[in-house]
């Protein structure tokens, strides 16, 4: 189990919920004993595999998100390669759940996960993804983009219904999971849907499925949760399981 991480993640960038102080600081705290790698920024033509020259225009306008944004979706793009041969956790920010082609909103800029998955389509690495995304806000972005394209299903947790994810991968044909992870459904947390062994049991269950159904290649990259007295907690909870 890998996790994936650059020290410019810890950078406050905007006033957002997602760049505030001490959010990721709380999940270092919890997770030192894991095997730390740093990533590389993605490139251009990666975020264009998802996002318009527009949006991409648009980003770049704002240097220092526009930095951490191409670094996070590097840090995913890294995770993803990985999981070929283990799981993988991207800490990232800013998220991108909410990061469609041509727009974002909601603490996002690129769709890390949806390009990461791109880029393995582009590659030849996989024929078909899915991406399981239990973050309290549905992840209208990774929605948008993938609408139209049969190669990648979309799903996201309804409310507290952890075993929605069972029913879901165990209809589904795939190469590997991807994981929008968010932790923002905790009982302390914007949610108040979720125990933190709850997250555990989550992992557990892509866990099982990627084993079962895609030779174990797994890998996820963190979305929401701002509550950091319990956020440490619920993101080692989760990578106990999914390890």
């Amino acid at each position: 189990m890998k996790i994936v991480f650059d020290e410019s993640f810890l950078d406050v960038y905007t006033s957002d919920p997602a760049a505030s102080p001490g959010r990721l600081e709380s999940i270092l705290q919890e997770i030192q004993d894991y095997e730390f790698v740093k990533p590389e920024p993605s490139s251009d033509e990666d975020v264009l595999l998802v996002h318009t020259p527009g949006h991409l225009e648009f980003v770049k306008n704002m240097p220092r998100i526009y930095e951490l944004a191409i670094l996070a979706a590097g840090a995913t793009i890294k995770a993803s390669r990985i999981a070929f041969n283990e799981p993988a956790f991207a800490l990232t920010r800013p998220p991108g759940h909410h990061a469609s082609p041509n727009s974002s909103w909601g603490f996002c800029y690129f769709n890390n996960i949806a390009i990461s998955v791109r880029k393995l389509i582009a590659e030849g690495k996989i024929d078909k993804a899915v991406i399981v995304d239990f973050d309290l806000h549905f992840g209208d972005g990774t929605d948008n983009t993938f609408a139209e394209d049969e190669r990648v299903e979309y799903f996201h947790m309804p409310g507290g219904e952890v075993n929605s994810i069972s029913d879901f991968l165990k209809g589904e044909d795939y190469d590997i999971i991807a994981v929008s992870a968010g932790f923002d459904k905790h009982r302390d947390d914007w949610g108040r849907y979720l125990e933190t062994e709850d997250y555990t049991e989550i992992g557990k269950i892509i866990k099982e499925f990627s084993e079962e159904k895609c030779e174990g290649r797994r890998y996820a990259a963190l979305e929401g949760g701002y509550v950091t007295s319990v956020l440490g907690r619920n993101v080692r909870a989760f990578i106990e399981g999914f390890k």
